[in-house]
């Protein structure tokens, strides 16, 4: 019945909000261990099911949710440097614009980037930090890795709209991308590491492509303490079902229970206020840029389908703003990592 209205766009904006916030409070009861013991036991499962997986599951469907549309939908609802991801709010009042600035300024910071690295962007989307990088450290050379040929083709284009030389695009599915051996001083990943599952795999792999003085910084949404899948089981799992399949929502110390070849060695919680801030931003460009965006949506889901597509866009930024809002942006955040390779010196 709820997915009905959704579709055909009948319930008020307020009601939506009200069901989204009601979905929260009945995941975290879903989700809360009886104790401190039995929670940390959950997560050491957690973790050792992970162990067991591909690197990613159903990369495709994942991928065809959020890139089936034209990259002119991205450039209507986020900013000017299409970051898809959250950004940040220092004073609060901040555009868009700024806000992605400012967080693409606090990576360079926090991962100690300087002119001449080699760097690794793993999970680049539309080039938000692979075209900050080029063009911020003009003698150091950027290797990006997407699993979207449409992103790639956005990107370089950009290269050469910008002069950019120093960007190589790598595109394919993470399982089987063969990253070069030895060869990054820093490697960054933004929103990746939710639509992964094998970190111990994952993170393998990353050292195995970093100098031994290299270091990883990681960007993931995760929750506080708790650790879970986004699985469709019924029809309150939209999020599973249209937007986020294959994923999962970490704890903010689950990437800490696999430190085989790199080792975190610093992180910061950012609070989801931001991230909240940045999806009402998102919402706005959406609904101020209606009329074109309805012409996107009937050339690529159908005349049918537009405005069933239209609700379901706008409830995913709303679910965003929610989510990250919750508990004055407590509850779920935006957590940042610092690894560096096993022995390498301190």
């Amino acid at each position: 019945m709820i997915d009905t209205l959704l579709k055909f766009g009948l319930l008020p904006d307020f009601a939506i909000r009200m069901g989204i916030r009601h979905l929260l409070a009945q995941r975290l009861r879903d989700e809360a261990q009886p104790t401190e013991e039995a929670l940390q036991s959950y997560l050491e499962n957690y973790a050792a099911d992970l162990r067991t997986r591909q690197i990613a599951e159903q990369t495709q469907a994942a991928n065809e949710q959020h890139y089936e549309v034209p990259a002119e939908f991205y450039k209507l609802c986020l900013g000017e440097r299409l970051k898809y991801s959250g950004c940040l709010y220092p004073r609060g009042d901040e555009s868009l614009d700024e806000a992605e600035l400012a967080m693409l300024e606090l990576y360079a910071e926090r991962a100690s980037l300087v002119d001449g690295m080699s760097i690794l962007d793993l999970g680049c989307g539309w080039g938000s930090l692979t075209l900050f990088l080029a063009e911020r450290y003009p003698q150091s050379k950027i290797t990006s890795v997407s699993n979207s040929y449409s992103q790639r083709g956005h990107i370089e284009r950009e290269c050469e709209r910008r002069n950019l030389k120093n960007v190589r695009v790598i595109t394919g599915d993470i399982n089987e991308v063969e990253l070069p051996v030895n060869t990054f001083d820093r490697a960054l990943s933004i929103e990746m590491f939710e639509h992964m599952k094998n970190y111990k795999r994952l993170l393998a792999k990353v050292a195995g492509a970093l100098r031994q003085d290299g270091m990883l910084f990681v960007h993931i949404f995760t929750h506080h303490r708790l650790a879970y899948h986004f699985v469709s089981q019924g029809p309150s799992d939209w999020m599973a079902r249209y937007f986020f399949t294959g994923g999962q929502m970490p704890s903010h110390d689950l990437l800490s229970r696999f430190d085989l070849d790199l080792k975190q060695v610093k992180d910061w919680k950012v609070d989801g206020t931001h991230y909240q801030k940045t999806a009402e931003h998102w919402l706005n460009n959406m609904d101020r840029n209606r009329e074109r965006i309805m012409e996107l949506f009937v050339e690529t889901y159908g005349a049918k389908h537009a405005c069933k597509w239209w609700s379901y866009w706008r409830v995913f930024y709303m679910s965003c703003a929610e989510l990250w809002g919750y508990r004055e942006g407590q509850e779920w955040i935006v957590s940042h990592y610092l690894f560096k390779k096993v022995g390498a010196a301190k």
